[in-house]
């Protein structure tokens, strides 16, 4: 299970929770960023510690998570709105804040990035498991994968594509970019492990490759936004390429 780093460099380890299951070889954690694993205490890190804790020192660590929480939401809610780079003057005023406070709870902007990219992610988390085992039949796979990466990719939108967008800049959110892909490449490896086990070596490996991306974030938006098709009948397009890619024999 892959345990994401936090800001300052050191892994977290993941929660505890159930095993993954055969179709989700990496863990539900492998999809969250840095900052989705943080715990408040984390998020208080700069506080006093517990021996000089006072009622007024709890209430400004308090005020402090929460106004780090709302900065962040509004951050989420402009990206959801379409505006993927947002002033701090913008963020700021969304939030109910002075812009000079914003960096009294973030480092920078890259920062306030990455913490929004992880909030979003770990929101989507739920959306992780595909709603099929490795026994079912062919067909029931390939509308389950479908199915699953269409309620991903629709929960983590917009912030997935600022992560896109700002990740060639900001060494985490690429270090985390992929790993998200490793892991949904990780699904789809262990969900069609019988139909790539049947096919010779380099065409089980092209076949990977090519409904990685077929399955990937990019090749959603190229459905349903550039080429705008309606949510089913992308889905549609999406599961007949798979069927014929991952299917031994090219045909079925």
């Amino acid at each position: 299970m892959v345990a994401a780093e936090p800001a300052g460099g050191s892994p977290v380890t993941p929660p505890k929770g159930p095993p993954a299951a055969a179709d989700d070889p990496g863990g539900l954690t492998a999809l969250l960023s840095d900052a989705a694993l943080l715990s408040d205490a984390d998020l208080l890190s700069d506080a006093a510690p517990p021996d000089a804790a006072a009622p007024e020192t709890d209430g400004r660590r308090l005020r402090r998570a929460l106004n780090r929480e709302a900065v962040v939401d509004a951050l989420l809610d402009l990206y959801r709105e379409g505006n993927l780079r947002p002033g701090t003057d913008e963020i700021a005023e969304r939030a109910g804040l002075s812009p000079r406070s914003l960096f009294r709870y973030f480092e920078d902007t890259d920062d306030l990035t990455n913490e929004a990219v992880a909030r979003q992610h770990a929101r989507a988390l739920p959306l992780v498991p595909i709603d099929a085992g490795r026994d079912a039949p062919f067909e029931v796979r390939v509308r389950a994968v479908v199915d699953q990466r269409f309620r991903l990719f629709e929960v983590v939108g917009q912030a997935a594509l600022v992560s896109r967008l700002r990740a060639p800049f900001q060494a985490r959110l690429a270090r985390n970019l992929r790993r998200n892909r490793e892991f949904l490449r990780g699904q789809l490896r262990s969900l069609f492990a019988a139909e790539l086990a049947a096919m010779p070596e380099d065409r089980a490996a092209a076949a990977l490759a090519g409904a990685d991306v077929l399955a990937g974030f990019e090749s959603y938006r190229l459905l349903t936004v550039d080429q705008g098709h309606p949510a089913e009948r992308a889905k549609e397009l999406l599961a007949g390429a798979l069927g014929v890619l991952l299917t031994p024999d090219g045909a079925r």
